[in-house]
């Protein structure tokens, strides 16, 4: 009887030779354990190669990692006692593996099944935009060894999902080839300054970004570190929203900007005929504050928390569909995860030239209005 050499060397061959895929075992003696099948593939942990073996179970997945010999050994073992057959998946050719009842093992060489490795990463490492520039350590986010600082690991992860979207969102909208970006409301600058380092350190594009903010002890901050980074198209500038005056922008950014500050910035977005207009709404005090003492039908609004989400939700509906009128097209869509904070939607507006039913868009705000007794959203009053 073959005690598995053959099984054994193809193995730690095809290991060594660097064409090994995978590896499945089937076909299980005893179907009541629950155990349907293992699969096992290479991967690198701490720069070491070892056998991940996924166990394959009626409800549910078990995974263990084991090396090399620990690995064949352990499957030699499972045909043995658990299961009948497996393959050898290699860049070469299938090893079939038969183990009869009366414990007999055959083999049988076919044509490989597959033309390309898996990864042998562990997990697979998510792509990170921000680079480790200098610009995050004047930040406070990494140390002088360029490392994230613990406690900005949240941050980081912000800023690379934030840049993950912007190029999206940049790649499928219509804009120049000289592109002016304006911040509203950029606050310390994280995500201005990682936006400026993606698109014009990394990605080579013509691209001036402005950062609006009312905090002079910021802006005169964020100047200093762009200066320092020799950013050259990256400037702050000291002033309200509204005040702002530059009629060329491309992109409009405005990222937690307070309650109606968001509307404001949404305004010279829309003014300025911006190809693309990405907003993350905070406070909505002004709807709030608009019904406050009015009694509302919806049973749901009886509660304070409830009425506050909902209320939330109305108001960037009607700033959406503001925006559909103009003739943008909208999404809303979950920034980040609500686990780091709950001011985590981003509208975003992309200008389009499809033909609109304003008829239809005015009666949807309309029947918004009249349910909940609104008067007035504060974004109608500045677009006429």
């Amino acid at each position: 009887m073959d005690t598995f050499n053959t099984f054994s060397e193809v193995v730690q061959t095809s290991i060594a030779a660097d064409d090994f895929v995978k590896i499945t075992l089937s076909k299980p003696l005893r179907k009541n354990d629950g155990l349907r099948n293992i699969y096992v593939r290479l991967v690198l942990i701490q720069d070491e190669l070892k056998l991940s073996f996924t166990y394959h179970y009626k409800t549910n997945d078990q995974v263990k990692n084991y090396s090399i010999i620990e690995g064949v050994s352990l499957l030699q073992e499972y045909l043995t006692t658990t299961f009948r057959a497996a393959v050898v998946f290699t860049l070469r050719e299938d090893l079939q593996v038969f183990v009869s009842k009366k414990k007999v093992v055959s083999y049988k060489r076919v044509s490989p099944s597959f033309t390309n490795k898996p990864p042998i990463t562990h997990d697979k490492p998510k792509e990170k935009r921000a680079d480790m520039g200098a610009y995050l350590r004047y930040l406070g986010v990494t140390d002088s060894e360029n490392q994230v600082i613990p406690k900005m690991a949240d941050k980081y992860r912000q800023i690379n999902k934030y840049l993950e979207i912007m190029e999206g969102l940049i790649a499928n909208a219509k804009l120049p080839k000289q592109i002016q970006i304006v911040d509203m409301g950029s606050g310390k600058g994280y995500l201005t300054f990682a936006l400026y380092d993606y698109l014009v350190v990394q990605r080579k594009m013509n691209v001036t970004v402005t950062g609006i903010e009312l905090r002079k002890e910021l802006v005169d901050y964020c100047n200093d570190v762009a200066q320092k980074c020799e950013f050259e198209n990256l400037n702050f500038e000291c002033k309200p929203i509204q005040e702002y005056e530059n009629k060329k922008i491309d992109i409009l950014i405005a990222l937690h900007a307070c309650d109606t500050a968001t509307d404001d910035a949404i305004t010279k977005g829309i003014v300025a005929k911006a190809g693309l207009i990405v907003c993350a709404p905070c406070c909505h005090k002004q709807i709030r504050q608009q019904l406050k003492g009015k009694e509302q039908e919806n049973p749901i609004l009886k509660y304070g928390i409830f009425k506050e989400r909902q209320f939330e939700m109305v108001t960037d509906t009607i700033r959406a569909l503001i925006l559909e009128k103009r003739h943008y097209q909208t999404k809303i869509f979950e920034f980040v995860s609500n686990e780091h904070t709950r001011k985590n939607v981003m509208l975003v507006a992309t200008k389009s030239t499809k033909d609109i039913d304003e008829k239809s868009l005015n009666q949807k705000i309309s029947e918004i209005k009249d349910t909940y007794g609104i008067e007035e959203h504060y974004l109608e009053t500045q677009i006429k």
